[in-house]
């Protein structure tokens, strides 16, 4: 029993007497044990040496030589962490100096709540697009040149995107409360002509007069590919069928479809064409209509193209025979036929199925194009037609009909894109040759 009570005679720090709430009896070590072990006196047991808390060696040996006091723990989980975070700083940011986004600010976590409810909420088909009365609600600056595209993620509808000639692609946080440019990207090297947002995930494919298309993680903030071209890359398309796919044409008039998996081309198009100025798929994705200059040949039979994606052949090279060139084509969201902007200050509508007619009873002209990049774009249900100008107003016609419905001033500066929001009907974003983006309701 000596020899028990000598094992238990030291008690822990006072505050372990009711450690687990269970009170641990105190127990008066032997005087007899003393002497015989070697020990200490009593009153010299205070001048002991206790291993160092701050030292991980010590700490160890101490943890797995005797039983630790809530008081020691304590102090030993805090040197624990501090040593730890010495040891092992935190990892570099992927984002390059000047490009990382600000906390949570490509995230809706900051949005009003009102904001929330209409993005999570879609519009019927008979959306409220005529609402669009042209009252400014937001206002982005950031670009310091023309800014060449602008899209809204269909994944993160309150995310748009926009590409300069400033060299930059930013993302816009548009309603955030705290910082509207959630980040900004400067990988490419020249002026960037085109950008799209992948429809899956947070991924932004852009290209631009640096010869080359680049795919970039915005989560991340890496350049996770890089396509390199023989030619000005002038725009941008995503497979509708095929998410590993997209298409794209240039200064050379070269239109070649990649593969992100691979890196590589998996088919040309080729004509001896002009420059691409634009290029849309088909819904079903088996055709896809491109547009070049034909200024330079003086042959306008080629102005627009409508071609078989998987035989790579043209369908018909004959659709628009007037001697203007055309900046941008779309198709209708439901409807088989798609308009293409003319330079002859007007947008015409062909139909999408052989042979392809334009429609000589119907156009929708009020705008000014005069050569600058003007583009067009329908409304999700497909009953609007809105046009930037080169006089910085934005028109909106009625498919139906092909009337003026609206036209308000956006900026001082030609209006270059416009983009209907997919979510919120009554919302349309448009940018402009100084730079300028806004976004009206």
């Amino acid at each position: 029993m000596d020899l028990l009570r000598s094992a238990y005679a030291e008690p822990s720090d006072d505050e372990d007497e009711t450690l687990n709430d269970h009170p641990v009896p105190k127990r008066h070590r032997s005087r007899q044990h003393h002497a015989t072990s070697g020990d200490p006196s009593p009153a010299n047991r205070r001048h002991l040496h206790r291993p160092s808390l701050s030292d991980p060696a010590e700490a160890a040996s101490l943890s797995s030589s005797r039983y630790i006091s809530k008081r020691e723990r304590a102090m030993l989980s805090t040197s624990s962490s501090s040593t730890a975070a010495a040891l092992d700083p935190p990892l570099a940011s992927p984002w390059p100096a000047g490009t990382s986004p600000a906390a949570d600010t490509i995230f809706n976590t900051d949005l009003l709540p009102n904001v929330l409810l209409k993005l999570r909420s879609r519009a019927p088909f008979h959306s409220q697009s005529s609402n669009i009365t042209g009252k400014l609600s937001v206002a982005l600056t950031g670009h310091s040149k023309a800014v060449n595209s602008i899209q809204w993620s269909l994944n993160q509808a309150h995310l748009l995107a926009s590409a300069g000639m400033d060299q930059k692609v930013h993302v816009w946080n548009v309603w955030s409360k705290d910082q509207m440019k959630a980040c900004s990207l400067e990988h490419h090297n020249a002026a960037v002509k085109d950008v799209r947002w992948s429809p899956q995930g947070l991924s932004l494919l852009s290209c631009g007069y640096d010869c080359s298309t680049r795919l970039v993680d915005i989560e991340k903030g890496i350049q996770s590919q890089q396509f390199k071209d023989d030619q000005v890359v002038g725009v941008i398309r995503f497979h509708p069928s095929n998410l590993n796919l997209f298409l794209s044409g240039g200064s050379k008039g070269f239109l070649k479809l990649w593969d992100i998996r691979s890196g590589k081309v998996v088919q040309n198009y080729r004509k001896d064409l002009g420059p691409i100025f634009d290029i849309e798929f088909s819904s079903d994705g088996k055709q896809f209509i491109s547009s070049s200059d034909t200024t330079l040949s003086n042959i306008s039979e080629n102005a627009i193209i409508v071609w078989d994606v998987s035989r790579e052949v043209p369908l018909s090279n004959q659709v628009y025979t007037e001697a203007y060139t055309c900046p941008c084509i779309k198709y209708h969201p439901t409807d088989a036929c798609f308009v293409a902007q003319s330079n002859g200050n007007y947008i015409a509508i062909f139909s999408s199925r052989p042979p392809f007619k334009l429609d000589r009873y119907k156009r929708f002209e009020n705008h000014g194009v005069w050569g600058f990049p003007i583009k067009c774009n329908f409304s999700s249900d497909g009953n609007q037609l809105a046009s930037g100008s080169s006089d910085g107003c934005i028109y909106l016609y009625n498919y139906h009909s092909s009337e003026l419905i609206r036209k308000f001033k956006a900026f001082e500066q030609p209006c270059v894109d416009v983009a209907f929001h997919p979510s919120i009907p009554h919302l349309i974003a448009s940018c402009s040759w100084d730079g300028e983006i806004s976004i009206f309701e």
